[in-house]
């Protein structure tokens, strides 16, 4: 287990892969942990050194009080990175993570040569929604939301595999304290102007059948980045590398390759 101690909170994280490796960092969405890359990982080229941590809240990371800002994740990120030494990667941020990436980017040109922003956007719900489901979890768990958010995670196909109990698991494990401070950070973040003008590679990638950051929504950040590509998963949700694992790694890796990182 490797903890690092940012001084107001420790971060559960693990790397992956060779010292020489290049590069990248995978940040997961709200109401998870690292292990939510887990499928992905042995689809992903062996010269990459991967960095996965456990956001404040989460897994097995400190639960400090919330509510949390975006700009405390942000800085989570960006301490953690230069603490294991993680320079010049390929951030890729999913939901929650890609939020994060896109603060990081704006803020840390060293740390971050490109990103990738799967399943996100530079605005995701309004205020009201996220007090709204805040005060759910307050009264009674992340279990009280639960069934409401699995059904915009993933497709019913995949609802009905015993796989999905245990992404149910560890959704409604998550401390509420943890859930309601990242979630109040969601809700007050507007990234579409500091996103707007970013100047560095940028994929952008979405699901069909994604509930959460609707298609037309990833694209529209995206969009706001000049250069950037957008890719689209077919029969998949929110998470689209749990249930399109191997396509998922191929729309990855080509951009790496694009970019000259592997």
């Amino acid at each position: 287990m490797q903890m690092a101690d940012l001084g107001d909170v420790r971060l559960h994280y693990r790397i992956d892969g060779p010292e020489e490796g290049a590069p990248l960092v995978l940040a997961n969405a709200l109401g998870t942990d690292f292990r939510l890359w887990d499928k992905l990982m042995p689809h992903l080229p062996a010269n990459l050194r991967v960095l996965r941590y456990d956001m404040r809240g989460h897994g097995l990371s400190d639960c400090p009080e919330p509510p949390f800002s975006m700009g405390a994740l942000v800085r989570d990120a960006e301490r953690l990175m230069d603490r294991t030494g993680f320079r010049d990667a390929i951030f890729v941020g999913l939901s929650l993570g890609g939020m994060v990436a896109q603060g990081l980017c704006a803020k840390r040109h060293d740390l971050v040569r490109a990103a990738v922003l799967s399943n996100t956007a530079a605005k995701i719900g309004t205020r009201q929604i996220w007090d709204k489901r805040i005060a759910e979890v307050e009264a009674g768990g992340v279990e009280a939301i639960a069934d409401a958010v699995l059904e915009r995670w993933f497709t019913p196909r995949f609802r009905t595999t015993n796989e999905f109990r245990g992404w149910r698991n560890m959704l409604i494990r998550t401390p509420k304290s943890g859930y309601m401070g990242c979630a109040a950070a969601i809700a007050g973040t507007d990234f579409m102007t500091p996103t707007s003008g970013l100047r560095l590679p940028l994929l952008g990638i979405a699901a069909s059948e994604d509930g959460s950051t609707p298609a037309d929504l990833v694209r529209e950040t995206t969009d706001l980045v000049p250069g950037s590509q957008f890719a689209l998963i077919r029969s998949a949700g929110h998470l689209p590398f749990i249930e399109k694992p191997g396509e998922y790694a191929r729309v990855l890796v080509d951009f790496l390759n694009s970019q000259g990182h592997i």
